[in-house]
């Protein structure tokens, strides 16, 4: 008797592993999904990432300086991971978009001048940068007739395609406890083109160390190498941008424009920037 019960409990057993092997061959287990990322097949960490930090500088180290103005044209081919995407991109933004993004923020304090004495309240820099126009509305009143109305239409994104220069505010000097010939950035101006004109209104001016941090934070595209981590804070410190010099500090404070056109504007321009590596290399000249 006892033989028998444990030979039925031992088909039993056999059958219940048949039955729980087959549940499993027509139900596969299930594994939890990875997270969703967009920009690549690991993750970047790019919130992480931080500016890197200037060297300590004393009044008394600075034995020559020299401030420059230069335009960074948008256009150029150089210049254009600066100036795309043009629409939202989960991975990047542009340069504008980013600086753009912070002053709505709060993060970034956007100027109507150049020192950095004038702020933009957050109503005037919207009206600066929201471009406000009027699309014809078709209604029906309750006989069928037909009317129209101009509805306010509001566009905050075509500005994107008119930013097309900046202009960066830069200091020039000599650290004689280096014995080395630096720059850093002062400011940087966002330029909107009017088409219709055919000119630049100034946006606004910020401060540019206050906008490293948030650099940093955001990748640019690279021609040759998607998975390097470039950021636009590297653009600017490893100077990976094509620019212009259109003013150098001068008693009468006048761009070059004023006084040079044409091709000599040009060649005034290249005069200035060979005059600041000629004086480092005369320091060295024995």
């Amino acid at each position: 008797m006892k033989t028998t019960k444990i030979l039925w409990i031992a088909i039993s057993l056999i059958a219940t592993n048949a039955v729980l092997k087959a549940q499993d061959t027509f139900n596969p287990p299930t594994y939890p999904s990875t997270q969703i990322n967009p920009c690549g097949v690991h993750d970047k960490n790019v919130g992480n990432r931080r500016a890197i930090n200037y060297t300590s500088l004393r009044e008394g180290d600075v034995a020559w300086e020299k401030r420059v103005w230069r335009d960074i044209d948008m256009r150029e081919k150089q210049n254009q991971p600066l100036y795309y995407p043009l629409e939202f991109n989960a991975c990047r933004s542009s340069l504008f978009q980013t600086i753009t993004r912070q002053i709505l923020n709060g993060n970034i304090v956007a100027f109507k001048d150049e020192e950095f004495l004038i702020p933009y309240n957050l109503s005037e820099f919207k009206n600066r940068i929201v471009k406000i126009d009027t699309v014809p509305n078709i209604v029906y009143d309750p006989l069928g007739n037909e009317t129209t109305e101009y509805v306010p239409f509001y566009d905050s994104t075509s500005i994107y395609e008119r930013i097309l220069k900046f202009r960066l505010k830069e200091d020039w000097f000599f650290d004689r406890q280096k014995s080395s010939l630096e720059v850093r950035i002062v400011g940087i101006a966002a330029f909107e083109y009017n088409a219709e004109r055919d000119y630049f209104r100034e946006v606004y001016w910020v401060y540019f160390p206050s906008c490293r941090p948030y650099f940093a934070r955001n990748d640019v595209y690279n021609f040759k190498n998607d998975a390097e981590r470039r950021s636009l804070d590297d653009i600017f410190w490893k100077r990976q941008f094509s620019s212009l010099i259109v003013k150098e500090s001068n008693v009468q404070d006048r761009y070059i424009d004023q006084y040079q056109k044409g091709i000599d504007a040009l060649v005034e321009a290249d005069k200035i920037k060979m005059g600041i590596f000629t004086w480092e290399h005369d320091l060295w000249n024995y």
